[in-house]
């Protein structure tokens, strides 16, 4: 077995610790901010710590909670339902379908530092790699913040609109890391009846925030088997009462209330594992243990796929060692499923003054599709990416579809071409559905490099950026689909050439057969940069049925290099009608902040049509408009608007979006000076 750190010293470093990442506190961050600035909700089971929290820690008792009490819920809720999808065929000969899983216990703040909206920096962990999860937890959880950490909903939506769940942490962390062993009796208290009013509490958090259930991780020492069996049965109500809810117990707690990681299922933890709906294993795991756990989870009518075979990456990343034959053989079935923890290191690693959005989504796709960003040749060697072995899903199903291709995060905001803010933000409830394989390009020539780019976009914060030098025509595959087709389906591109760029042919691919693409030509851009142009094409002469995949086929027609991006894609049959404008808008609270700026908190009605987001922008003087954000839900934070002119009102705008960006009428509101 190789070396890796003891469990405690993940601990510390997993949630205690958490503190110790790298993450901005600076004026560009919402940390530190006082204020109305809402976060996402964390709790003590019910008895508190002794003594006083620290500063912007704020100690609350669970048991105490009530949704009509939550003045933070409005900006909590997630609103995307989950999306069902589907497992395309393969895109190489070694990755599996209905076989192995992964999960991932990631930290995009530690536990008190969880924006609810987002916040004013681009630095921030903008997962996109949904096709590959099966199974997201929003790890955090300490002893001298809170052990119970509810979701925001920015990652929840994100997730569920690629088909993800999302589980919020449950941390009763050991002793020695100011763990209470009261805080574990707490939370198995009964009540009348045989309840258990702290379950009935988790599920009514999950139902009221819109996320999926609870990663379960009890690790207080000092138990008997009293505890251990009032834990058990905590679970089964838990999952029995919580229906539809997820419920995932980490490998620590054994049935004698003891803590003993046991590495593999055995007599000790198979009561949780049967309570529970998966298992996280202990990190200690070897190639025998894996083997015997999976036949044991047979024997207990369980898929030996929900078990999920921890990996540390949180220190080393893709150089951490692992026996993936052990998890994922390469021949044969595999045995269990596995889950990443703290796969944010693709983020947290990069130097100080280095993590601009480009690095860290370079640095994500080679995680999660191998050293050449290849997914159809995965690369032979020690680190095994989820994309060389675990089948990608899409949502790709129903129409309309369309994408900006914007990641959650930048350095300014565009509508249209036209650059609205200059503003760093993040917010990955405004990201789009990205192409799940990365990058998928076929040529005979010159293969071109494809990635996120963020110095221009067509809307939000990106744009999809190919550049080289192409010998021969080149087929960036982007979507795995399942969407209708018919005589009325067109296809809209935005998109463009940057200064310098030689001139570029551009036709779209589209697969009407699994394997097989037609080409529609979508004009020749000439070199030079001209600015942004948009292209209808219909698609009523290609077999009607199904649309299987998407992408662009280009070209260099007089040869050099070439920078060509596409900033929108869309598929519709007849556009629906523009969304309804949203209900009155009124500033719940406000705040002025000393700067010549205000904080708001905004709550608005719903559009009665069906809605992607809202957007929120601030009207000028002169008749412009600046950006100020969006949300999925319907209530915004509002972080610093500052006045112009020294106008003595400021008039902020809410519209709704739907799915293809068609964005409504503005209701308004005007805040006074």
């Amino acid at each position: 077995m190789h070396p890796r750190p003891t469990r405690r010293e993940v601990v510390v470093i997993g949630a205690g610790a958490v503190t110790a990442l790298a993450l901005s506190a600076g004026p560009g961050s919402a940390e530190g901010k006082g204020g109305l600035q809402p976060y996402a909700s964390y709790w003590f089971p019910d008895s508190l710590p002794s003594g006083s929290p620290g500063d912007g820690v704020h100690w609350r008792s669970l048991a105490k909670w009530r949704p009509q009490d939550d003045a933070d819920l409005p900006f909590n809720k997630a609103t995307v339902p989950l999306a069902p999808r589907f497992t395309p065929p393969p895109v190489n000969t070694t990755a599996r379908a209905g076989q192995a899983r992964v999960s991932a216990l990631a930290a995009f703040a530690h536990t008190s530092g969880n924006p609810s909206q987002g916040s004013d920096t681009a630095d921030h962990y903008a997962l996109t790699h949904w096709a590959y999860l099966d199974e997201l937890v929003f790890w955090g959880g300490s002893s001298d913040e809170g052990l119970i950490l509810a979701p925001n909903a920015p990652v929840v939506d994100a997730a569920h609109r690629n088909g993800v769940p999302v589980l919020g942490t449950v941390f009763l962390p050991p002793v020695a890391y100011g763990g209470q062993l009261r805080w574990t009796e707490d939370l198995v208290r009964r009540g009348s009846g045989g309840r258990f009013p702290l379950a009935d509490k988790l599920i009514q958090v999950a139902r009221a925030y819109g996320f999926d259930g609870w990663f379960l991780n009890a690790e207080t020492g000092g138990g008997d088997a009293r505890l251990g069996a009032a834990v058990r049965d905590f679970v089964v109500y838990l999952r029995e009462r919580g229906t539809g809810l997820r419920v995932t117990w980490y490998d620590a707690m054994a049935v004698s209330g003891d803590i003993a990681w046991q590495n593999e299922l055995d007599d000790r933890n198979a009561p949780f594992f049967r309570a529970a709906g998966s298992m996280f294993l202990n990190f200690g795991w070897s190639r025998a243990g894996l083997a015997v756990s999976a036949e044991r989870a047979g024997r207990l009518g369980r898929s030996p796929y929900a078990l999920w075979a921890g990996v540390d990456v949180e220190a080393r990343g893709w150089d951490t060692p692992v026996d993936w034959d052990a998890v994922v053989p390469a021949s044969g079935p595999h045995t269990v499923s596995y889950g990443f923890y703290r796969p944010e290191w693709t983020w947290t690693s990069l130097p100080a003054g280095g993590r601009s959005p480009a690095a860290f989504h370079a640095r994500d796709d080679r995680f999660w599709s191998g050293e050449g960003l290849d997914p159809t040749a995965p690369p032979a060697g020690p680190w095994r990416a989820p994309a060389a072995s675990v089948a990608d899903r899409s949502t790709l199903t129903a129409l309309p579809f369309a994408t900006s291709f914007n990641t959650g995060h930048g350095t300014g905001w565009w509508e249209r071409g036209e650059r609205l803010s200059d503003a760093a933000w993040n917010h990955l409830g405004l990201q789009d559905r990205l192409p799940g394989r990365r990058w998928v390009v076929r040529t005979e020539g010159t293969r071109p490099t494809v990635g996120f780019d963020f110095d221009d976009a067509w809307r939000g914060g990106s744009s999809l950026l190919v550049e080289g030098a192409p010998t021969a025509p080149a087929t960036v595959e982007l979507y795995a689909a399942r969407l209708p087709l018919s005589r009325a389906t067109v296809v809209e591109l935005a998109h463009r050439t940057d200064a310098g760029s030689a001139a570029v042919r551009v036709e779209l691919a589209v697969s009407p057969r699994p394997g097989s693409f037609h080409h529609l030509p979508a004009g020749t851009l000439p070199g030079g940069g001209r600015g942004w142009t948009t292209v209808r094409l219909r698609l009523g002469a290609l077999p009607h049925g199904t649309v299987h995949a998407l992408g662009v086929r280009l070209t260099a027609p007089d040869g050099g290099t070439v920078r060509w991006r596409l900033g929108g894609l869309a598929v519709h049959d007849a556009a629906p009608p523009a969304p309804a404008r949203p209900g009155r808008v009124r500033v719940t609270a406000s705040r002025r902040t000393g700067d010549g700026a205000a904080e708001l908190r905004l709550a608005w009605g719903a559009s009665r049509a069906p809605v992607r987001h809202y957007e929120l922008h601030q009207v000028l003087p002169g008749g412009g408009r600046r950006f100020l954000g969006g949300t999925c839900g319907h209530a915004y934070y509002v972080a610093g608007l500052r006045r112009t002119a020294e106008e003595a009102a400021t008039r902020v705008e809410v519209r709704a979006v739907d799915e293809l960006y068609a964005t409504s009428a503005p209701a308004s509101v005007t805040f006074r000076w």
